[in-house]
């Protein structure tokens, strides 16, 4: 199982986030943290991260770094790769 380390912009972006969604992306990321290459998507632009999680109509943008996931960006699709 890996660990997931938050940056302070994600942290920041999670807080922006209304609680409900908040205890969502919680409760996936414990799922996904077991196997993330299972369920991340590869991005075609390196320049904000590796890799990303959907979540309903949220993304998360994360690195992985050998036993850590390291969490970079979290927001609504519609924002989160401008």
């Amino acid at each position: 199982m890996y660990k997931i380390v938050f940056t302070r912009q994600a942290l920041k972006d999670l807080e922006n986030i209304d609680k409900k969604i908040q205890n969502r992306i919680a409760l996936k990321l414990k799922e996904y943290a077991k196997e993330p290459l299972r369920y991340a998507r590869k991005l075609i632009h390196l320049r904000i991260g590796t890799y990303r999680f959907r979540i309903g109509d949220y993304r998360m943008i994360f690195d992985i770094d050998n036993e850590n996931i390291v969490i970079l960006r979290i927001g609504h699709r519609r924002s989160i790769y401008k």
